[in-house]
Protein backbone atom coordinates (compact mmCIF):
# COMPACT_ATOMS: atom_id res chain seq x y z
CA UNK A 1 0.00 0.00 0.00
CA UNK A 2 1.13 3.59 -0.64
CA UNK A 3 -0.44 6.88 -0.40
CA UNK A 4 -0.13 8.52 -3.24
CA UNK A 5 -1.75 11.97 -2.56
CA UNK A 6 -4.35 12.99 0.66
CA UNK A 7 -6.86 10.17 0.73
CA UNK A 8 -6.10 8.49 -1.89
CA UNK A 9 -3.87 5.23 -1.37
CA UNK A 10 -2.75 2.24 -3.96
CA UNK A 11 -2.91 -1.09 -3.62
CA UNK A 12 -1.34 -2.98 -5.19
CA UNK A 13 -2.02 -6.67 -6.69
CA UNK A 14 -0.63 -8.99 -8.67
CA UNK A 15 0.58 -6.60 -11.79
CA UNK A 16 -2.36 -4.71 -11.13
CA UNK A 17 -3.55 -1.66 -8.77
CA UNK A 18 -6.91 -0.87 -6.94
CA UNK A 19 -7.28 2.44 -5.08
CA UNK A 20 -8.83 2.84 -1.80
CA UNK A 21 -10.44 6.94 -1.58
CA UNK A 22 -10.86 7.96 1.75
CA UNK A 23 -14.09 10.00 2.78
CA UNK A 24 -14.40 13.17 4.91
CA UNK A 25 -17.57 11.66 6.20
CA UNK A 26 -18.50 8.04 5.96
CA UNK A 27 -16.58 5.07 5.13
CA UNK A 28 -14.18 4.67 2.12
CA UNK A 29 -14.89 3.98 -1.44
CA UNK A 30 -12.59 1.52 -3.25
CA UNK A 31 -11.77 1.53 -7.05
CA UNK A 32 -11.38 -2.26 -8.21
CA UNK A 33 -11.00 -5.25 -6.33
CA UNK A 34 -7.80 -6.90 -8.13
CA UNK A 35 -7.11 -10.22 -8.79
CA UNK A 36 -9.03 -13.26 -6.98
CA UNK A 37 -5.44 -13.56 -5.18
CA UNK A 38 -5.83 -9.89 -4.21
CA UNK A 39 -8.03 -9.99 -1.67
CA UNK A 40 -5.92 -10.30 1.31
CA UNK A 41 -3.59 -7.61 0.44
CA UNK A 42 -6.55 -5.36 -0.12
CA UNK A 43 -7.79 -6.46 3.24
CA UNK A 44 -4.92 -5.38 4.97
CA UNK A 45 -4.36 -2.29 2.57
CA UNK A 46 -7.87 -1.13 4.42
CA UNK A 47 -6.69 -2.14 7.47
CA UNK A 48 -3.10 -0.01 7.50
CA UNK A 49 -5.71 2.98 6.25
CA UNK A 50 -7.48 2.37 9.79
CA UNK A 51 -10.72 1.57 8.14
CA UNK A 52 -12.64 -2.56 8.11
CA UNK A 53 -13.89 -4.30 4.74
CA UNK A 54 -17.47 -3.72 6.55
CA UNK A 55 -16.58 0.50 6.51
CA UNK A 56 -16.56 0.57 2.72
CA UNK A 57 -18.75 2.84 1.12
CA UNK A 58 -19.21 1.49 -2.25
CA UNK A 59 -17.13 -0.30 -4.53
CA UNK A 60 -16.44 1.09 -8.16
CA UNK A 61 -15.67 -1.12 -11.02
CA UNK A 62 -13.77 0.64 -13.91
CA UNK A 63 -14.46 -2.64 -16.05
CA UNK A 64 -14.99 -6.21 -16.41
CA UNK A 65 -11.58 -8.15 -16.03
CA UNK A 66 -10.25 -10.93 -14.19
CA UNK A 67 -7.87 -8.40 -12.60
CA UNK A 68 -9.85 -5.84 -11.70
CA UNK A 69 -13.27 -7.95 -10.91
CA UNK A 70 -11.57 -10.61 -9.26
CA UNK A 71 -10.93 -9.90 -6.18
CA UNK A 72 -14.69 -8.81 -5.39
CA UNK A 73 -16.07 -12.47 -3.72
CA UNK A 74 -13.23 -13.05 -2.04
CA UNK A 75 -13.47 -9.68 -0.23
CA UNK A 76 -17.04 -10.31 0.39
CA UNK A 77 -16.24 -13.20 2.23
CA UNK A 78 -13.84 -11.30 4.38
CA UNK A 79 -16.94 -8.82 4.89
CA UNK A 80 -17.17 -6.17 2.56
CA UNK A 81 -20.91 -5.64 2.26
CA UNK A 82 -21.09 -2.45 -0.09
CA UNK A 83 -22.58 -1.46 -3.45
CA UNK A 84 -20.87 -2.30 -6.48
CA UNK A 85 -21.26 0.17 -9.27
CA UNK A 86 -20.40 -0.69 -13.30
CA UNK A 87 -21.85 0.02 -16.59
CA UNK A 88 -23.91 -2.67 -18.49
CA UNK A 89 -22.94 -4.60 -20.39
CA UNK A 90 -19.60 -5.54 -17.92
CA UNK A 91 -22.06 -5.11 -14.71
CA UNK A 92 -24.26 -8.10 -16.15
CA UNK A 93 -21.10 -10.16 -16.80
CA UNK A 94 -20.51 -9.16 -12.97
CA UNK A 95 -23.56 -10.11 -11.44
CA UNK A 96 -23.67 -13.25 -13.64
CA UNK A 97 -26.84 -12.19 -15.53
CA UNK A 98 -25.38 -12.38 -19.19
CA UNK A 99 -21.59 -13.19 -20.34
CA UNK A 100 -18.83 -11.77 -22.58
CA UNK A 101 -19.53 -12.15 -26.63
CA UNK A 102 -17.76 -15.42 -28.12
CA UNK A 103 -17.84 -12.70 -31.15
CA UNK A 104 -14.71 -11.00 -30.08
CA UNK A 105 -11.39 -11.90 -28.97
CA UNK A 106 -11.21 -10.28 -26.19
CA UNK A 107 -14.76 -11.60 -25.55
CA UNK A 108 -13.22 -15.07 -25.75
CA UNK A 109 -10.47 -14.41 -23.66
CA UNK A 110 -12.98 -13.01 -20.30
CA UNK A 111 -14.57 -16.25 -21.23
CA UNK A 112 -11.72 -18.55 -20.22
CA UNK A 113 -10.61 -16.45 -17.57
CA UNK A 114 -14.45 -16.09 -16.11
CA UNK A 115 -13.49 -19.75 -14.72
CA UNK A 116 -11.87 -18.58 -12.05
CA UNK A 117 -14.35 -16.33 -11.23
CA UNK A 118 -17.14 -16.77 -8.57
CA UNK A 119 -20.58 -14.41 -9.00
CA UNK A 120 -20.74 -11.83 -6.64
CA UNK A 121 -23.95 -11.45 -3.82
CA UNK A 122 -23.18 -8.04 -3.65
CA UNK A 123 -25.65 -5.85 -5.46
CA UNK A 124 -24.49 -4.67 -8.75
CA UNK A 125 -26.04 -0.93 -9.55
CA UNK A 126 -25.90 0.50 -13.06
CA UNK A 127 -23.63 3.30 -13.92
CA UNK A 128 -24.08 5.89 -17.02
CA UNK A 129 -22.20 8.46 -18.77
CA UNK A 130 -22.29 11.48 -16.73
CA UNK A 131 -23.62 10.13 -13.31
CA UNK A 132 -22.94 11.20 -9.93
CA UNK A 133 -21.63 8.33 -7.37
CA UNK A 134 -21.05 10.03 -4.00
CA UNK A 135 -18.29 12.82 -4.77
CA UNK A 136 -17.20 10.46 -8.03
CA UNK A 137 -18.29 11.50 -11.29
CA UNK A 138 -18.57 8.81 -13.50
CA UNK A 139 -17.39 8.96 -17.39
CA UNK A 140 -18.23 6.59 -19.94
CA UNK A 141 -14.76 5.10 -21.97
CA UNK A 142 -15.69 2.38 -24.27
CA UNK A 143 -12.90 0.25 -25.84
CA UNK A 144 -10.96 -1.90 -23.38
CA UNK A 145 -14.25 -3.19 -22.64
CA UNK A 146 -17.53 -2.17 -23.91
CA UNK A 147 -18.88 -1.00 -20.31
CA UNK A 148 -15.59 0.64 -19.27
CA UNK A 149 -15.54 3.89 -17.02
CA UNK A 150 -13.40 6.42 -15.87
CA UNK A 151 -14.35 7.86 -12.38
CA UNK A 152 -13.00 11.57 -11.43
CA UNK A 153 -13.00 12.89 -7.80
CA UNK A 154 -12.69 16.36 -8.18
CA UNK A 155 -12.06 17.05 -4.13
CA UNK A 156 -8.97 15.18 -4.42
CA UNK A 157 -8.08 15.87 -7.68
CA UNK A 158 -7.69 12.53 -8.85
CA UNK A 159 -9.03 10.44 -12.43
CA UNK A 160 -9.26 6.96 -11.74
CA UNK A 161 -9.18 5.15 -15.80
CA UNK A 162 -8.46 1.67 -14.99
CA UNK A 163 -7.39 0.37 -18.15
CA UNK A 164 -8.09 3.21 -20.65
CA UNK A 165 -4.06 3.30 -20.45
CA UNK A 166 -1.29 2.15 -19.46
CA UNK A 167 2.28 3.28 -17.98
CA UNK A 168 5.29 1.46 -18.35
CA UNK A 169 8.36 3.27 -18.39
CA UNK A 170 6.98 6.50 -17.29
CA UNK A 171 5.05 6.61 -20.42
CA UNK A 172 1.53 6.24 -21.09
CA UNK A 173 0.45 3.90 -23.51
CA UNK A 174 -3.03 3.19 -25.25
CA UNK A 175 -4.53 0.24 -24.81
CA UNK A 176 -3.52 -2.71 -27.22
CA UNK A 177 -5.23 -4.48 -29.34
CA UNK A 178 -4.49 -7.71 -27.81
CA UNK A 179 -6.64 -6.79 -24.36
CA UNK A 180 -8.98 -4.72 -25.83
CA UNK A 181 -12.59 -5.23 -27.90
CA UNK A 182 -11.98 -2.18 -29.95
CA UNK A 183 -8.98 0.28 -30.24
CA UNK A 184 -10.12 2.89 -31.99
CA UNK A 185 -13.05 3.55 -29.37
CA UNK A 186 -10.16 3.60 -26.92
CA UNK A 187 -8.53 6.25 -28.75
CA UNK A 188 -12.03 8.19 -29.13
CA UNK A 189 -12.17 7.47 -25.52
CA UNK A 190 -9.24 8.98 -24.45
CA UNK A 191 -9.80 12.08 -26.68
CA UNK A 192 -13.12 12.32 -24.69
CA UNK A 193 -12.25 11.83 -21.65
CA UNK A 194 -9.03 14.67 -21.72
CA UNK A 195 -11.39 17.04 -23.21
CA UNK A 196 -14.67 16.13 -20.77
CA UNK A 197 -13.05 15.38 -17.23
CA UNK A 198 -11.88 18.13 -15.23
CA UNK A 199 -8.58 19.17 -14.46
CA UNK A 200 -6.61 16.27 -12.09
CA UNK A 201 -3.32 15.87 -10.72
CA UNK A 202 -3.43 12.58 -10.04
CA UNK A 203 -4.05 9.95 -12.93
CA UNK A 204 -4.30 6.45 -11.73
CA UNK A 205 -4.70 3.59 -13.61
CA UNK A 206 -4.94 0.01 -13.17
CA UNK A 207 -1.41 -1.28 -14.53
CA UNK A 208 1.72 0.88 -13.90
CA UNK A 209 2.73 3.51 -11.72
CA UNK A 210 0.01 6.24 -11.01
CA UNK A 211 0.99 10.10 -12.82
CA UNK A 212 1.27 12.03 -9.70
CA UNK A 213 1.37 15.98 -10.88
CA UNK A 214 -0.20 16.96 -14.16
CA UNK A 215 -1.98 13.54 -14.54
CA UNK A 216 -4.71 15.39 -17.09
CA UNK A 217 -2.02 17.34 -19.09
CA UNK A 218 -0.13 13.81 -19.56
CA UNK A 219 -3.37 12.29 -20.53
CA UNK A 220 -4.42 15.51 -22.54
CA UNK A 221 -1.08 15.00 -24.51
CA UNK A 222 -1.16 11.14 -25.01
CA UNK A 223 -4.79 12.50 -27.01
CA UNK A 224 -3.31 14.25 -29.00
CA UNK A 225 -0.48 11.51 -30.38
CA UNK A 226 -3.10 9.00 -30.05
CA UNK A 227 -4.97 11.07 -32.76
CA UNK A 228 -2.28 12.06 -34.84
CA UNK A 229 -1.62 8.15 -35.32
CA UNK A 230 -4.89 7.21 -36.16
Amino acid sequence: MAALQDGVRRLRGYGVNAYLVEADDGGPTLVDTGTPWDADAIQTGVKRAGAALADVERVLLTHYDLDHVGGLTGLEHRGLDAPVYAADPDAAWTEGTDGPPVTNHKGLLQRAMGLLLDTTSLRVERVADGDRIGPFDAYRTPGHTPGHVAYEHDERSALFVGDLVLERRGRLRVSPWLLSYDTQAVTESIVDLADRAPAAELLAMGHGDPVREGGSVTLARLAAAATRRS
